[in-house]
């Protein structure tokens, strides 16, 4: 699959990232699906409100990291992507993924991110390091839920 975007797609990723670090930014990624891959056509930057204290509700008791803070998580709440559901469909778009950076980590998904992710949305990370973004990738679940990049293609 491929997704086409716009220079100024990436730079509100990089700039979400950069300014949200050391904590992790996120955004939902709004535009089309057509045949072979998606359209961008809207970056619409979120806050991150992930809560470490409700989290820990929805992991086992084993788990013993120390992950449980927005710099190493994120969510959207419920009313934001709402909010964005209803833009979209008024503008004849869709929800097509979600972004959110890793700060000191590599633009790979974490087992967090597999887990809680949906086959049908592109999810674009953000590697930012020392408040910095130095790399940018996109990745789509496949049939086993296993990420598999996903070309990044600038367009106009």
């Amino acid at each position: 699959m491929i997704l086409e975007l716009r220079e100024e797609h990436l730079r509100a990723i990089r700039e979400s990232g950069e300014r949200s670090y050391p904590y992790e930014c996120c955004g939902l990624l709004l535009g089309r699906t057509i045949a072979g891959g998606k359209v961008l056509v809207e970056v619409w930057e979120t806050e991150n409100a992930w809560d470490g204290e409700s989290a820990r509700s929805f992991v086992s008791d084993s788990d013993t990291s120390n992950d449980f803070t927005q710099e190493r998580r994120y969510t959207i709440a419920p009313e934001t992507m709402f909010a964005a559901q209803r833009s979209a469909r008024e503008r004849q778009l869709d929800i097509i993924g979600i972004y959110h950076s890793h700060p000191n980590h590599p633009a790979v998904p974490s087992e967090c991110d597999r887990l809680w992710a949906w086959q049908q949305y592109s999810y674009i990370i953000a590697s930012v390091r020392n408040g910095k973004t130095i790399d940018i990738r996109s990745w789509q679940l496949d049939g086993d839920r296993q990420f598999q990049p996903e070309e990044l293609r600038i367009c106009g």
